[in-house]
């Protein structure tokens, strides 16, 4: 019963702060950015998160993100005996396979300390291949992760005795947990590096599909070893984590938007140039109901930036409208900023 009272409280908790923060962010974006294009050494306040290279609320963002995964997973995929993907679900593999054959009994689950071995590795390829600010993020938001699957308690038995249930809500927290991670241009490690990396250079390629991938070969052995039932589950849990990330990972979602206003669009494209690093084109038309002089406005770029353009959208034309489209296919240069 306490564990569930924890558990309650923990989703509640949640959803507040997700909530809060989404409303604080609009308000307080337009503000830094402005704060930060006269004294950009202002970030120099607090130097932790100048290390980063973030803001307090992208900080905090990580870390809620870090903790709902943990959370799913010692709450609701480990005390069913299922396996998540990934680097962490092999590493929960290789700690069943040393506890069952040396008949460890331990106080928490030494799979977070081989997920946080195995992940050196590829520490390595996000500091060369990716960039140093995205390198400093992964190592912390890995040390985080491994902590609080540490200290996190399992419950000796299901929260839920329905299974399917637990896969759907630890599939959805997973993924939501580890999307809001990845939006704060961080990882929690393991796939999550490989599929950044190779999502820049493919505009097909996500980080969800790239850890599907990875996740056949984890799961093929999982079905092996402990059987065909454990392995479905675990699939299931799997898809609807991919779903989520990819619902989550703004930054890796295509997007176009067309702008009408009646405003020279000047200072507007000169957002889009320089906070956002995206080209634009813009003409003249004429509105077919006031049969006045219209301009439009139109540009591709990622969900998330689309969300930044249209937060600023009234300091350019407070009468103007954007129409926006995610998922769209782009084919040729578009690079993508995903850290």
């Amino acid at each position: 019963m306490r564990i569930k009272l924890i558990f309650q409280n923990c989703i509640f908790l949640l959803f507040e702060l997700i909530q809060g923060g989404i409303e604080l962010e609009k308000v307080l974006e337009k503000n830094v950015v402005n704060i930060d294009k006269k004294d950009k050494n202002n970030k120099k306040e607090f130097k932790i998160f100048n290390l980063f290279n973030w803001g307090w609320f992208k900080f905090s963002k990580c870390i809620l993100g870090i903790f709902l995964s943990s959370l799913a997973v010692n709450l609701f995929i480990v005390p069913n005996n299922l396996y998540t993907g990934g680097i962490l679900g092999l590493s929960q593999l290789i700690r069943t396979l040393i506890v069952s054959t040396f008949g460890l009994k331990l106080s928490f689950d030494i799979s977070s300390v081989i997920y946080y071995l195995i992940n050196f590795p590829l520490f390595l390829i996000a500091y060369r291949r990716i960039s140093k600010t995205f390198f400093i993020r992964t190592l912390f938001a890995v040390t985080i992760n491994s902590i609080f699957l540490m200290i996190i308690p399992i419950p000796s038995e299901p929260l839920i005795k329905d299974l399917l249930v637990n896969v759907l809500i630890g599939g959805f927290m997973l993924g939501i947990g580890i999307g809001m991670a990845l939006s704060t241009g961080g990882s929690t490690g393991g796939t999550d590096i490989i599929g950044i990396l190779l999502s820049r250079k493919s505009n097909k390629l996500t980080v969800g599909h790239i850890g599907l991938a990875f996740n056949i070969i984890v799961y093929s052995i999982c079905g092996l070893i402990y059987g065909i039932e454990i392995m479905i589950y675990s699939v299931l849990c799997a898809i609807f984590e991919t779903i989520m990330i990819d619902k989550n990972h703004t930054q890796n979602i295509c997007s176009e938007a067309f702008i009408f206003t009646k405003e020279k669009p000047d200072k507007m494209i000169g957002f889009i140039n320089e906070e956002l690093k995206r080209g634009a084109t813009y003409w003249e038309a004429v509105g077919g109901y006031t049969n006045t002089k219209t301009y439009i406005v139109y540009t591709v770029l990622s969900k998330y930036e689309r969300m930044r353009l249209g937060r600023h959208m009234k300091e350019f034309d407070d009468k103007a409208f954007m129409v926006g489209d995610d998922g769209v296919e782009i084919k040729g240069l578009f690079d993508k900023y995903l850290v």
